[in-house]
């Protein structure tokens, strides 16, 4: 007696099963052929630089701002992988051998001395023989009391600076002396002879004003034979050394 074999068919949820196990295990390869692997199928730092294509990455594929020193090994960017102009001068700092090179350069030059040390100091002496103003460091040692010159303290040693005398462009008590000459001089020179007390000193400049033949102001008159009664108003200034 022959059976019937009677045709069985799966059940929907035989169906679902065996859908999701063929997804399960094929999955991935389909996804390979289609080009549809994303970062999310990609676990973190799996990926080297040995599986990847020599120039496959270009521009495109690299987000704008998003490498940063960290993804980069030391020394592997030469010059040829940096685009022309788009280094920015003003952000790049100056290299730390650069500075320390400037600095010896800069003291070379300045001979050890300071910014300080080496600015020019000035001083406005009124027709009394005062200080009316001045930036700093002088004071008055003897000034039209024993003859038509002016001695000021300079607080260091001018034998190695400059000086230069000038006559004010307006003497307060009227005196007309505004041409002539003026000279300035390091007392402590030993071609400069500084007479009254005190002023023969290294610390210590004389200055002198004089008429076009070089005699004091006013020296011409009976009573005042040098000139002290109508001394000049000037400006002195002093370099550094």
């Amino acid at each position: 007696m022959k059976r019937r074999v009677r045709s069985v068919m799966p059940s929907p949820a035989l169906v679902v099963a065996g859908i999701a196990l063929f997804i399960s295990l094929g999955g991935v390869s389909y996804a390979v052929a289609t080009g549809s692997i994303d970062s999310r199928e990609i676990k973190d730092n799996t990926i080297r630089s040995v599986d990847m294509r020599s120039s496959s990455i270009t521009e495109r594929e690299i987000r704008r701002r998003s490498l940063d020193g960290t993804d980069i090994k030391v020394n592997r960017v030469g010059g040829n992988a940096v685009k022309e102009e788009v280094l920015e001068l003003d952000k790049l700092g100056k290299v730390p051998s650069a500075k320390a090179a400037d600095s010896a350069a800069n003291a070379a030059l300045l001979g050890g001395k300071s910014a300080d040390q080496l600015a020019t100091r000035w001083a406005l002496v009124n027709e009394a023989g005062a200080i009316e103003a001045q930036s700093g460091g002088f004071s008055i040692v003897n000034c039209y009391a024993s003859n038509a010159n002016c001695y000021l303290r300079a607080g260091e040693d001018v034998r190695d600076n400059g000086m230069v005398a000038t006559v004010s462009v307006a003497n307060s008590d009227g005196s007309p002396i505004f041409a002539g000459e003026i000279g300035a001089a390091a007392c402590g020179a030993t071609t400069v002879d500084c007479t009254p007390p005190s002023t023969e000193a290294n610390d210590v400049l004389v200055v002198a004003p004089r008429e076009s033949d070089g005699t004091p102001p006013g020296a011409g008159a009976d009573t005042d034979p040098v000139g002290i009664g109508d001394a000049a108003r000037f400006y002195v200034f002093v370099t550094g050394s």
